[in-house]
């Protein structure tokens, strides 16, 4: 069974991306998964200043924010789910910081490679290419930090709280959840 984390990016609670998450968790859980939840839009996280201090105390962080509560969350799991509103046709600026701190696990040569993730969102996109910057975003972090794209599910039009359950995203997210399997890629 795999041990994953869901990282949602919205400050808006019982938003439609929360209902996302909420139906991978469903699907993921009834599966036998272990899953943890961490709201990155609704935790105080700054920014990355680069002074390269990572883990040079107990911490991820040299700053004390709840950063230093994920970094061993993300450590512990084998499976990053980012699941996120669009925003200006990336991550909103919450979820966006905690990516920025990930670096720690450069800086404090911690074991990050052979894990997998997966990238839902969802947001008030009508072009084909609004997802564009997204998923480009997401695909170059997996890249520099050695996980595996495990999939991406990208729902448009969905902007009102509750537009989500006028499209089949609540359902898809549920069965990716359902179907994860037990192996871990390595790299």
């Amino acid at each position: 069974m795999r041990n994953i984390i869901v990282i949602t990016g919205s400050s808006r609670k019982n938003g439609n991306s929360d209902l996302l998450a909420n139906a991978f968790i469903e699907g993921a859980t009834k599966a036998g998964h272990t899953v943890s939840l961490f709201e990155a839009g609704r935790k105080n996280i700054s920014g990355c200043v680069g002074c390269e201090t990572c883990y040079s105390t107990e911490n991820a962080c040299s700053f004390n924010d709840d950063f230093n509560v994920l970094a061993p969350m993300i450590e512990n799991s084998d499976m990053i789910v980012f699941c996120t509103p669009l925003y200006w046709y990336t991550f909103p600026a919450k979820l966006k910081a905690a990516i920025d701190k990930m670096y720690s696990f450069l800086i404090g040569r911690r074991k990050r490679k052979g894990k997998d993730a997966i990238l839902l969102a969802c947001g008030d996109a009508h072009n084909d290419g609004d997802f564009d910057g997204l998923s480009k975003t997401y695909e170059l972090i997996l890249k520099s930090i050695g996980w595996n794209d495990a999939g991406q599910l990208l729902i448009a039009k969905t902007y009102k709280i509750g537009d989500i359950n006028k499209t089949d995203g609540l359902e898809k997210a549920k069965n990716m959840g359902l179907n994860i399997k037990d192996k871990i890629i390595t790299i």
